[in-house]
């Protein structure tokens, strides 16, 4: 049965640092306003994600494909983070909440940066406001055991270089598929 929390709890605390992926089993979830557009579901993973208080959580966004999130978070905030156990006990977390991007060129980007190690292809961090807190049994979902972290998107990075990196941003994450500026199109240096 779902239960609603106040606030993430030091029960869910320890829950999250007990996840591998994103910590291991994280995926994010926006939609656009409009009823046409594409509602985007991402995983995450590499370590990065953080929590600030317990009504607040952020994650660092490298460089990918595409940045629908950024999209939707530009024009509506909403997001919604869900951690999944594929380990028992079992559980699932949603995190319900206002998010907004944090450039490298935001003033906020200095005070928010050093709760994170920065990896090569860093884009944007992810700062939420957490407004619902919800668990869920998750015992329909499978278990699974952890082998390690991905490093294929790091070494595309650091291959790429930091030139690199800018220009395929410019190619490829400037608008998200449904047409909708990213925080990234309205900062260009």
């Amino acid at each position: 049965m779902a239960k609603v929390h106040d606030s993430i709890t030091p029960a869910l605390q320890q829950f999250i640092a007990a996840q591998h992926i994103f910590p291991a089993h994280l995926f994010v979830a926006t939609a656009p306003l409009a009823a046409h557009g594409h509602v985007n579901l991402s995983p995450k993973g590499l370590q990065s994600f953080r929590l600030l208080s317990p009504q607040q959580v952020a994650y660092l966004d490298v460089t990918g494909s595409g940045n629908e999130t950024s999209a939707h978070l530009l024009e509506n905030q909403r997001i919604t983070l869900m951690f999944c156990a594929f380990e028992d006990p079992p559980c699932i977390l949603r995190l319900y909440g206002r998010g907004r991007v944090i450039l490298p060129a935001s003033p906020d980007w200095q005070r928010v940066i050093p709760q994170f190690e920065e990896l090569p292809g860093t884009r944007q961090i992810i700062l939420v406001d957490v407004e619902r807190v919800q668990t869920s049994c998750g015992m329909e979902v499978p278990l699974y055991a952890f082998q390690g972290q991905r490093q294929s998107l790091l070494d595309w990075a650091v291959n790429q270089g930091e030139a690199g990196i800018q220009a395929y941003q410019q190619r490829k994450n400037q608008l998200s598929i449904d047409g909708l500026p990213t925080p990234l199109s309205l900062h260009q240096p």
